[in-house]
Parts: C-alpha cells; sequence; structure tokens
C-alpha cells in the first residue's frame, strides 16, 4: 500500500464559496466573510470555489482574490484550504486554464500557499486523466521550489470514468512514474454525474446514487483516503439532510458537502456520537424516539398498542395482534427496540472493555436495561451484549473520529466541552491509545 501523505483520518465538512460575486462592490466578499468562521460553523475543508460556483468571466479575478483573501486570513482559519481550479477530462483550454491558476495561487511571491494545503480537481476521467492532474500538481510544486507531493489533490467523482478510475487507485498509487500518493478527497458529485450517466427521473429531480455514494466510499477504503458526498441542494430541509447524513455514516462516507454555514453547523456534529442516549421503536418502517419520564422510556406513536389480557398481554404492531406471555412479549419488544449509545456510554464501555482485557479476559458481557411503556403498561426490558476485539474496535470508530476532530479543530475545545462535558472529552481523549 503506498504511504499516505496526509494526516487528517476524517473530514467532516466540505464547505464551498464563489471566488468572485459579479456586479460587487468587493467581488471578494463571499470567500473574506467564509475566511472569517471559526468553532461549529467553520468547516473541516473550505473550497473556494472558482470552477461551477464562480462565473467563466470572473475566474482570473477570482484567482487574484483566493490570493489576496487566504494571504490575509488563512493562516487564522481553524479548517484545511483547497482551492477548486478548473480542470475537464474532455478539455486541454479548460485543464491548461486550471493549470495556471494553480501556478498563480501557489507562487510564494504571493503570499497565500503557505495556507494552502491543496487544491480540488473536478470534472476528471480515468485513471490517466487524474495522473495528468497529478503531473501539474508536480510541475507546480517544482516551479515554485515547494516540496514534491506538498500540495494535496483531491478530485470530484462526475463521470462514469471517474467512478470506474477509483477501482485502479490501489494499483496505480506508489507507483514511481506518478505522485498520485498525494491525493487526499474523493467527493462525489452527484449532479453532474447525472448529466454523464444520462439519468432520466419523472420528475426531473437527482436520483439517489446509493451506489456512487457506496462506490466512493469502498475507493476511499481501499486507497485510504477520505470520502465526501456531494451538495444537499435543498438548504432548508435540515430533517432531509441529517437523514442523509446517516445513510452515509452507514456507508462509511462520515464527510459531505455543505453549501452554507448552518449545513456546516449540521455536519460537524452530525458524525459524533450524541451527547445523551436514547431508546428507539420501530415500527412499520418508522422510528420513534421514546420519551423519557422519570426514568422510564414512553411510546406515544400509534403503530404500536399493548393491553393486558388474562394473564399475558396483547401486542398489536401495524394492525397484526398477537397474545403473548411475559417472557414472549420481552423477546418481542427487544427486536422492536434499540439503543442510541451516547459518548459516555461508548467511552464507559471501552473503558469497561480495556479494563477486563488487562484482567486476562478476552471477552465480556455488556447489559443493556431500560423499562418501556406502552398504553400504560411498562415492561422492564434487558438484554446482554458480548464484548470481544472486533466489537471493540468497531465501537471505536466514532472515538477515533471525536479524538482526529479534538486534535485538529483547537476551536471547536469549548464547543464539544459544552456539549459532553470536560470530564467525558478527557476520558474520550483517552481511551483507545
Amino acid at each position: 500500500m503506498a504511504e499516505r501523505k496526509h494526516d487528517r483520518k476524517f473530514v467532516r465538512t466540505f464547505f464551498t464559496s464563489p471566488t468572485a460575486v459579479e456586479g460587487e462592490e468587493d467581488s471578494a466578499k463571499m470567500i473574506r466573510r467564509a475566511a472569517q468562521l471559526r468553532g461549529m460553523q467553520a468547516p473541516d475543508v473550505w473550497v473556494p470555489d472558482n470552477e461551477d460556483a464562480t462565473a467563466p468571466s470572473m475566474r482570473d479575478e477570482g484567482a487574484r482574490n483566493i490570493i489576496e483573501v487566504v494571504a490575509e486570513h488563512g493562516a487564522d482559519f481553524p479548517g484545511e484550504i483547497h482551492p477548486r481550479v478548473v480542470w475537464h477530462r474532455d478539455s486541454p483550454s479548460t485543464r491548461y486554464q486550471g493549470f495556471k491558476h494553480m501556478l498563480e495561487i501557489a507562487d510564494p511571491e504571493n503570499g497565500a500557499v503557505e495556507n494552502i494545503d491543496g487544491f480540488v480537481i473536478p470534472e476528471v476521467g480515468d485513471i490517466d486523466d487524474w495522473k495528468k492532474a497529478d503531473e501539474f500538481f508536480t510541475i507546480v510544486e517544482t516551479e515554485h521550489g515547494l516540496e514534491e507531493g506538498s500540495l494535496k489533490m483531491s478530485v470530484i467523482i462526475e463521470s462514469g470514468q471517474a467512478e470506474l478510475a477509483m477501482g485502479k487507485l490501489r494499483e496505480e498509487m506508489g507507483k514511481p512514474t506518478n505522485n498520485l500518493e498525494r491525493l487526499f478527497l474523493l467527493v462525489d458529485g452527484e449532479v453532474d454525474y447525472t448529466k454523464d450517466m444520462r439519468a432520466i427521473t419523472p420528475t426531473g429531480a437527482l436520483p439517489a446514487w446509493p451506489e456512487l455514494r457506496h462506490n466512493t466510499s469502498r475507493g476511499a477504503s481501499a486507497a485510504g483516503l477520505i470520502a465526501v458526498d456531494g451538495p444537499y441542494d435543498d438548504i432548508r430541509d435540515v430533517e432531509g439532510y441529517r437523514e442523509r447524513m446517516t445513510e452515509n455514516q452507514a456507508k462509511g462516507m462520515l464527510g459531505i458537502w455543505s453549501l452554507t454555514p448552518g449545513q456546516v453547523v449540521e455536519a460537524n456534529k452530525g458524525p459524533l456520537p450524541p451527547a445523551e442516549g436514547s431508546w428507539h421503536l420501530e415500527a412499520g418502517g418508522q422510528t420513534v424516539e421514546l420519551e423519557e419520564e422519570d426514568g422510564v422510556h414512553v411510546y406515544g406513536g400509534n403503530r404500536v398498542s399493548l393491553e393486558e389480557s388474562g394473564d399475558g398481554y396483547l401486542l398489536t404492531v401495524d394492525g397484526d395482534t398477537e397474545k403473548l406471555d411475559h417472557d414472549e412479549l420481552h423477546e418481542e419488544l427487544l427486536k422492536l427496540t434499540e439503543y442510541v449509545p451516547s459518548m459516555n456510554d461508548i467511552v464507559d464501555s471501552m473503558e469497561e472493555f480495556e479494563a477486563a482485557i488487562e484482567a486476562g479476559k478476552g471477552a465480556i458481557a455488556m447489559t443493556q436495561s431500560t423499562t418501556v411503556r406502552i398504553d400504560g403498561i411498562e415492561i422492564e426490558l434487558s438484554a446482554d451484549r458480548m464484548w470481544d476485539e472486533a466489537t471493540y474496535q468497531a465501537a471505536q470508530t466514532p472515538i477515533t473520529l471525536f479524538q482526529d476532530v479534538y486534535e485538529n479543530r483547537p476551536d471547536q475545545h469549548d464547543d464539544l466541552a459544552e456539549l459532553y462535558s470536560e470530564d467525558v472529552v478527557e476520558r474520550a481523549m483517552n481511551v483507545g491509545n
């Protein structure tokens, strides 16, 4: 496997800003404002966008704006800075324009490159096209006396060619004939991907493309890179944005494009473990979070009902009724319910397992219990889960994410302490090490 050239393990947020706004007294106002974001409003990766977000006639000015703003504010920006330049697999003139902008932005005499972590390349094609972009990076570094491989390269997957190219990365990276080890992010671009695939939907809306998101996550995992989902255009649909992130996280794609500072906040918090644990009940394809009342978790929906019947119970789920004794009811409710652990719960379990390993045990049982109330009837639920090394490593992923965030985003330390408490943060930073 090729040696990675970047330290970040996770990127939650990929935030783009137009580099030049036409008709404004200060054409750089959008990136000037973005460069001053801090805390949860500031992304892990900020992308001054000199491609789609900026009119073609404004891109030369946009490159100059990047230099000015990054030279002034880049040292204080808490995330990484990766400008997007123009590129196209089928257009040599477009590629050359992007190369010239990279050369200008990375010129040390202009004062910006010391705060620039890399560039984002859109509209890539097959693996040979990725190598062309990589060669331009190497030329820019050579021209300006920068260390070879110091500029990270992220690509946007916007074509079938690019999707297939991800499967060739393991074979190509690390060869002496390229510097593809500089690769950092694989970012989905579903809009142009839809166009390239010539896809049609009855409403004209974008397909969900779960296959693309899976393939990008898989490609990133195989090559030691980081996967990021594309933009979620309905910026007012906060719940939809959260649902999209939840779906992505189940695929191992923990990062997502953000179009507004509000989306940045949601995406920065989304992959982190919750501050409070919660019990959920699923019925009829819907999952409902149970309300806690004095230590009892109460179901108030209408898809599940429960009543006593003689020496047993009648449990109705989506219109289907079963008569059950106490043990059978317990088992059925265990199937319907699940617990979402808090950060503190995860840390507790990991600490307990680490103590067991030190004591010479290979596996231990963890018990999760609660009392559920349905239609006034309370049932105590309890289940054991065996923890072994594989379970421990799986639980470690959200903690490793948290540790990566804490180490790389000191501007969010106060937010994280407020969310979890200083004690939980300290323990989370020490567990698993």
